[in-house]
């Protein structure tokens, strides 16, 4: 091996060795069918583009997720955009969806029919718009005070209104 290829090899050699330990479970691309059969394993993070033709599932996903089901296990940073996203962390970004569920806070906007959250800051627009702790702008039908029209600024945190 020539001088002048051998820092490049032991380069890449470097690289494919440290690779695990720099982030194995972080992956730029997922597609999936319906879990588990999927690309990358349930148990580990996309940071990327994340298409889920049925169903899909991750622990944590960042970039950009589009399809029937996103499911979330922990954090989600980014735009969503399915029928359903689901996510049981917390969300900072954009999801767009018929049902949009965030078991944790939220933080940018849902958009869709039904939206859920514990706890947010942001905007929420749908006809169903529950979040118990929220500040922020709510637009929809049915608030999480059930049995009024809702148009709500400002700070909608329980005992707060």
């Amino acid at each position: 091996m020539s001088k002048n290829r051998l820092p490049s090899a032991v380069s890449v050699l470097l690289l494919l060795v440290a690779a695990p330990a720099l982030g194995q479970e972080d992956h730029p691309f997922q597609i999936s069918l319906v879990t588990p059969i999927q690309i990358v394993p349930e148990d580990e993070a996309v940071k990327g583009v994340r298409l889920n033709l049925l169903y899909g599932r991750n622990t944590f996903m960042t970039g950009f997720d589009y399809g029937l089901v996103n499911h979330t296990i922990r954090d989600f940073l980014g735009v969503g955009i399915g029928v359903v996203n689901l996510t049981e962390g917390d969300v900072t970004g954009f999801h767009w969806g018929v049902v949009n569920v965030t078991e944790g806070a939220f933080e940018g906007l849902h958009y869709g029919v039904v939206n859920s959250a514990e706890s947010g800051y942001g905007v929420q627009i749908g006809i169903v718009n529950h979040a118990p702790n929220y500040r922020g702008l709510q637009l929809g039908l049915v608030p999480r005070r059930w049995g009024r029209p809702q148009l709500s600024l400002g700070d909608t945190r329980r005992g707060t209104s």
